[in-house]
């Protein structure tokens, strides 16, 4: 009776799949940023190829798959200083939402020897502090603008009903327009990055 000697998952091609979630305003720049990816990873040892789609034109998804020969080299691109400085430049531009390690050709011919997946907890939440300072930016310049221009309109209301219709007008206002606003101009601030590096 012959048994089959047990093939270490290591020695196995692997591929990894992430997903990375960015503006749909920001097309052009992803697109970029993948590619410069892509072409960097293709001069590395046991590279065998890689690959990119999106759902759909105005997703925000974006979805990769790079494949190397065995874990070692897998490894090797990932502690690399090179896929360091393209995973840096992407700060601000995208997030990884999803990122999954298999052996074999799953999915499409065999069963995988091994399966990894990683889902990042996201980003830390700025301090408190940051976030009400951010919020206050925009909420004092915008209250002080309703004060003069619908409070002369709503004097003669009783304030209850005054106040409603003030944060009635504020709320929407501050909500879908100016604080993703402002948010997205302080970023580099809220995330802990200096000036120079937004």
């Amino acid at each position: 009776m012959t048994t089959t000697p047990a093939v270490d998952a290591r020695e196995l091609p692997v591929t990894v799949s992430f997903t990375r979630r960015a503006d749909p305003a920001h097309t052009r720049e992803m697109t970029a940023w993948i590619r410069a990816g892509l072409t960097m990873a293709e001069s590395f040892p046991g590279f065998l190829g890689a690959g990119w789609v999106r759902p759909r034109g105005g997703s925000d998804e974006w979805h990769m798959l790079c494949r190397f020969t065995d874990q070692v080299a897998l490894e090797a691109w990932e502690a690399s200083a090179e896929r360091a400085w393209w995973l840096r430049s992407a700060e601000g531009l995208a997030e990884v939402t999803r990122t999954e390690r298999r052996t074999g050709i799953e999915g499409w011919f065999d069963e995988p020897a091994a399966t990894e997946v990683v889902t990042p907890a996201g980003p830390a939440a700025p301090p408190r502090w940051k976030q009400a300072t951010t919020i206050w930016l925009v909420f004092y310049p915008l209250n002080l603008l309703a004060t003069v221009t619908l409070g002369v309109w709503l004097g003669g209301l009783p304030v209850a009903l005054r106040v409603a219709v003030v944060t009635l007008t504020l709320t929407p206002l501050m909500t879908y327009l100016l604080l993703p606003w402002i948010t997205r101009r302080l970023q580099w601030w809220l995330a802990g990055r200096s000036w120079r590096d937004r």
